[in-house]
């Protein structure tokens, strides 16, 4: 059997260290792990999607991504042939924003926000993952935020904010959590929701994925 070879991509300032916790059959998925590279000036979200196409290595494979890395493989297969596209704690297009989202769009709020200030990893994880990290957990936040560049953070907070996505594609298949303080459920329109799932189940919910992950990827419908 030819093995289903699955991309994981991470959320914003994350490594993929994020994704330590998840095992698939090894028999069935080989995984692989891509990161963040730095933007190049004044690089479209579509022009760094087509770069990071360019990791895709196999023909036989399915992407993941994880909140903004889901919106990244979103823009991704337009220039790769996947299996299929799984975003986590993600949205499927910007009509799925909160409305703090589309404020901040509209008066530009999100060129004040003090980006250099994420050099306080408590203050990044709080901006990435939501108010209800805790405290105790700063130094495993500092072990997955790694990605912690200005300019790589100015670039990615205007992509998301600006993200011009208002078509839902409806073969992306999308789990979310019922209590995820960054994309509301209450904005999402069609997923599989995770019980008590906050933004950062990857982490959290890692037993229901490895779970449920094999039998959502290998489903035909």
């Amino acid at each position: 059997m030819t093995k289903i070879h699955v991309y994981f991509m991470p959320g914003m300032a994350a490594s993929s260290s994020i994704f330590e916790r998840i095992h698939l059959p090894s028999e069935t998925f080989e995984i692989h792990l891509l990161e963040w590279v730095l933007p190049n000036k004044n690089e479209s979200l579509k022009e760094y999607a087509k770069r990071m196409a360019l990791n895709i290595k196999h023909e036989n494979f399915i992407l993941v991504g994880v909140s903004f890395g889901g919106i990244l493989v979103q823009e991704m297969k337009p220039f790769v042939n996947p299996k299929k596209v799984i975003i986590i704690s993600s949205v499927k297009s910007n009509v799925e924003f909160p409305r703090r989202f589309k404020v901040a769009k509209s008066t530009k709020a999100y060129k004040l926000i003090p980006t250099k200030l994420f050099e306080n990893i408590e203050l990044l994880a709080k901006f990435t993952f939501g108010s209800s990290i805790l405290k105790q957990r700063i130094k495993l936040y500092e072990k997955f935020l790694s990605v912690r560049d200005k300019v790589y953070l100015d670039w990615a907070i205007e992509q998301i904010i600006n993200w011009n996505r208002t078509e839902i594609d409806n073969e992306i298949i999308h789990i979310h959590g019922d209590a995820d303080e960054v994309f509301p459920i209450k904005h999402i329109k069609k997923s599989i929701q995770v019980k008590d799932g906050t933004h950062i189940m990857i982490l959290t919910k890692y037993k229901w994925l490895n779970e449920n992950l094999p039998k959502i990827m290998l489903d035909n419908n």
